[in-house]
């Protein structure tokens, strides 16, 4: 099948390599480049790197306007494929390719319809996590389901590693999807059941409540790491928490009696106190300073701290 792809980030390079291997995929939709580093240099997304290693026509654009549209009326695409790039799709590109738009999409539709559905289901303290591929329409993640999968991950599990992990897993479905279209045409099934919504994370949604139990703590944390950045404070300065996981031996879970929020050090270790057990910092970073092991951090505090 004649694809046009349109996709941004690391997580729809998979997709795209996949498809190229399979379908003639006539251009790419992407981005304009960044600035990224301190230098602020201009950088092309990840899928324009990949496009241009394929050899694939690239277009850039962060809207999908006229020109877009343009650009892609002489492709003579039969489908289009969208994984996250990072804007919508409108008429009349909506409508361009003979079989529309598909949209890979990382939850189980139709939860956590949205921006942040991976980083949201997290938050949420949910371990198994879905991919769906849907028919793109004007309403929000609202088409009709063409597949879907979904796999289990760890507690703790960061939302970057399980996007990761889904840009991959989700292939299979992306490729089951497009040999239903292959076979026919009007292929889909209408969502059914409550949908949720997965807002876009900001800065303020990285702060933890160490006030709540260490598992939902966790979950939060995952959630919001790497982006936009968990973080709590200390001394009225923000500690951003890098790396954070469970412990289940004796040393860490004794002295449970301690103010939630306090840090101690335990076998060499970090072990931040909660209100029903502990977990461990693993790695943080001070404001204006650089990452450090969490337990090289409380041994210049004097071996304890109390976080808020």
């Amino acid at each position: 099948m004649r694809i046009v792809f349109a996709g941004t980030p690391e997580f729809a390079v998979p997709s795209l390599r996949r498809l190229a291997a399979q379908h003639e995929i006539v251009g790419v939709l992407t981005r304009d480049d960044a600035p990224l580093g301190r230098k602020r240099v201009l950088t092309p997304s990840p899928v324009a790197r990949a496009a241009s290693e394929l050899g694939l026509p690239i277009y850039k654009a962060n809207r999908l306007d006229e020109a877009a549209t343009e650009w892609a009326r002489g492709l003579g695409a039969e489908l289009g494929v969208i994984v996250a790039y990072g804007g919508l799709v409108r008429e009349p590109l909506l409508s361009l390719p003979p079989h529309g738009w598909i949209n890979l999409h990382f939850s189980d539709l139709p939860a956590w319809r949205g921006a942040a559905p991976v980083q949201r289901a997290l938050m949420a303290g949910e371990l198994r996590l879905g991919v769906t591929v849907f028919r793109l329409v004007a309403a929000l993640d609202a088409g009709a389901v063409l597949s879907r999968d979904a796999r289990d991950f760890a507690p703790g599990t960061s939302a970057g590693e399980a996007l990761t992990e889904l840009a991959s897993f989700g292939t299979d479905a992306l490729q089951r999807a497009i040999e239903a279209l292959e076979k026919d045409p009007a292929a889909g099934e209408q969502q059914t059941g409550e949908a949720s919504y997965a807002h876009k994370l900001e800065r303020a949604d990285g702060r933890l409540d160490l006030s709540l139990p260490a598992a939902s703590v966790l979950a939060h944390w995952a959630g919001v790491t790497p982006e936009p950045g968990a973080f709590v404070h200390y001394d009225e300065q923000p500690l951003k928490i890098l790396e954070l996981r469970a412990t289940n031996d004796d040393s860490a879970a004794a002295e449970l009696d301690r103010i939630a929020g306090t840090v101690r050090l335990a076998s060499g270790r970090a072990i931040l106190d909660l209100a029903d057990a502990s977990l461990e910092l693993v790695r943080v970073q001070p404001a204006g300073k650089a990452a450090m092991a969490g337990a090289d951090w409380l041994r210049g505090r004097g071996g304890e701290a109390v976080l808020s």
